[in-house]
């Protein structure tokens, strides 16, 4: 017989007592005690002949215990996007529907997103017994649904619903589907333990089984890139034409990267600014013969007002691929900093005595005005339990985003991977080499006139003059450092392990006069920009709101840093039209070489007048949905 601790146990008579060291009710008629069975050791079966599942079967861990899905894509494409009348859903209504939200399986995959229960067969059950199962607790029954295998088809199993004793002698096959993923775990934190109870002669016994439901993820640079998601603009516009032209490069680039999949674009809204509103991530589980089943799971920006994020269930939300969003986004929380591009994540580590096996999220603040993410995201992406969000310091940066200053990069070192950071003193360090050179009269920008806008005329000894400048850099430097050191404490990382990438920062409060920024806004109105949706956080086309309060800074020359790792070799920069001496741009002389030294070869587009004049760079304005081929829980 076999016995895991002591279960839940009714006695129909006034005698209290155990049989034989088991759950058993004392009883005239021995009843055998009920073993229920889930894939605790995560090898994608549920093993009712041996022991392996077993042990542990009554608690969870990252590193053992049972997983099921939330079930919120939607296999067979039902959910609609408008309404009877022809109108677009209100958002509330379109993250309600999907999988998880119906009491019937939607089409045959929608079985595969079941975990499997199962019942040990018990020959000796009586015929007069009665089998029950049900998810204990109220948080977790309202969150999970049972079903139960009859004649090779699956149905709804309610709490009352009785599982005969022949189905008990032949043994039985549950499945448990999630309705929805954790979102507050103060609430419910994933957790749900199915009890099965067996009844006969006024005795019952009962085992239960604990299971927890996928944790949602998000990516990072060791995750091999599938497939580039980007915003084409449909208009005939100057800028929407420019935009296109910038689309059909990025294809090629991709596809020289090894990238066979086409980009997939969203064409409904307008919003260039593809990394920010929407978060791809993802929820997976052991699946049969040792692979995983994996669901992507798209986090929208809890940005309340930003419509592109519509677009994710209108395209992308079918089989497989669910989406969510987070509701209590207060309107007082500055909105720019939910930008998904403010969302970057670590990858995997251990250190002081902390794991991340499936990385670890940043996200920017600002701690000199107390605004950081909204609450409700951060309190979703913590409820996760696995990528314990860390926050940085953006308060120095006009947009306040991690990407446009940090990133992680594939190694072949025992680390796997190192930290790129971008550095402005290398920056103004290269503008002086050339000034000493006898090179000062040279433009500091090669990029030429486009769209009525003039090319820039500032030289090298205009920005080396300018005190204003160099005090920006040097701010900007001292405030990467200190977010380095954060990182270093926090990951273990060396010096060795960084790799620093020229860059130069410039303040953006003097938007139409001063020399830094004869380059971005002073020529093109805000309001033809934001018509445009150039301006990546001012007014709805940016999703939030533009801080001018404090003097706060974006990338001078384009970022280099804010760029796409395509492959563990092969990085997408934004084209650096920096000066050109001896036929050479000194800044992609430099870039290159930072990043050849990590192992990486460097490709460029060029964004200045698709997203660099609206303070973002090629990262800012795609995404990436990567592979998930490989267990987020450790294992040996």
């Amino acid at each position: 017989m076999h016995v895991r601790g002591l279960k839940a146990v009714t006695l129909a008579t006034g005698m209290a007592g155990l049989l034989m060291g088991s759950t058993m009710a004392a009883s005239a008629a021995p009843l055998d005690v009920p073993d229920l069975r889930v894939d605790t050791n995560r090898d994608g079966r549920v093993d009712v002949s041996g022991d392996t599942d077993t042990p542990g079967e009554d608690t969870w861990t990252p590193k053992r215990g049972a997983l099921f899905l939330p079930n919120v894509d939607d296999d067979a494409k039902r959910c609609p996007t408008k309404d009877s009348h022809g109108k677009p859903l209100p958002d509330a209504k379109l993250a309600a529907c999907n999988d998880g939200q119906d009491s019937v399986l939607n089409g045959a995959r929608d079985a595969d997103d079941l975990a499997r229960l199962r019942t040990v067969p018990r020959s000796a059950t009586p015929d007069g017994a009665v089998g029950t199962a049900k998810v204990v607790g109220a948080a977790a029954a309202a969150r999970t649904r049972l079903w139960i295998k009859r004649g090779g088809t699956w149905s709804p199993l309610k709490s009352t619903d009785p599982i005969s004793a022949a189905e008990l002698r032949s043994g039985v096959e549950l499945g448990l589907e999630g309705k929805d993923v954790v979102r507050d775990a103060k609430v419910w934190d994933g957790t749900a333990v199915v009890r099965l109870t067996v009844a006969a002669d006024g005795a019952s016994a009962s085992d239960d089984v604990t299971l927890r439901v996928a944790p949602v993820l998000t990516h990072h640079h060791l995750q091999r890139v599938q497939q580039v998601l980007v915003t084409e603009e449909q208009d005939d516009s100057q800028h929407s034409q420019e935009q296109r032209r910038f689309v059909a490069e990025l294809a090629r680039q991709v596809k020289a990267a090894g990238i066979d999949r086409p980009l997939k674009k969203f064409t409904e809204y307008g919003d260039i600014w593809a990394q920010d509103f929407v978060e791809p991530g993802y929820a997976s589980v052991p699946g049969p013969n040792g692979r995983l089943h994996t669901m992507r799971v798209l986090i929208r920006s809890a940005q309340p007002d930003r419509a592109a994020g519509r677009e994710l269930f209108e395209k992308l939300r079918g089989p497989d691929v669910g989406v969510v969003q987070v509701s209590g986004v207060r309107p007082d929380e500055e909105q720019t900093l939910n930008s998904m591009g403010n969302l970057e994540t670590i990858p995997a580590y251990t250190h002081g005595g902390r794991s991340y096996p499936a990385g670890r999220i940043i996200m920017g603040q600002r701690p000199d005005s107390r605004s950081k993410p909204a609450k409700a995201m951060r309190t979703f992406l913590a409820s996760q339990g696995m990528q314990s969000p860390l926050l940085l310091d953006t308060s120095w940066l006009s947009v306040g985003h991690v990407d446009e200053f940090v990133q992680f990069l594939p190694a072949n070192t025992p680390r796997g991977w190192r930290i790129g950071v971008a550095d402005p003193r290398a920056g103004i360090e290269l503008l002086r080499k050339a000034q000493r050179e006898g090179h000062g009269k040279r433009k500091m920008f090669s990029v030429p006139g486009k769209m009525g806008v003039p090319a820039p005329k500032e030289t090298i000894n205009d920005v080396l003059s300018s005190r204003k400048f160099l005090s920006d850099n040097e701010f900007a430097a001292k405030r990467i450092k200190a977010n380095l050191e954060t990182l270093k404490r926090e990951t273990g990382v060396t010096d060795a392990e960084i790799v620093k990438v020229p860059g130069l920062f410039t303040r953006d409060q003097e938007i139409g006069g001063g020399l830094t920024n004869s380059h971005r806004l002073r020529r093109i109105g805000p309001d033809e920009l934001r018509g445009h949706g150039v301006l990546r956080e001012a007014g709805t086309a940016g999703g939030g709101r533009h801080r001018a309060a404090a003097i706060t800074r974006s990338a001078y020359i384009p970022g280099a840093v804010n760029g796409v790792v395509l492959g563990k070799d092969r990085y997408l920069a934004a084209k650096q039209w920096g000066p050109v001496i001896n036929g050479k741009d000194i800044f992609t002389q430099a870039v290159n070489r930072a990043y050849s030294k990590a192992g990486f070869t460097v490709s460029y587009i060029d964004d200045w007048y698709t997203y660099h004049i609206g303070m973002g760079e090629v990262h800012c304005g795609t995404n990436t949905l990567r592979d998930t081929s490989q267990p987020w829980w450790p294992t040996t």
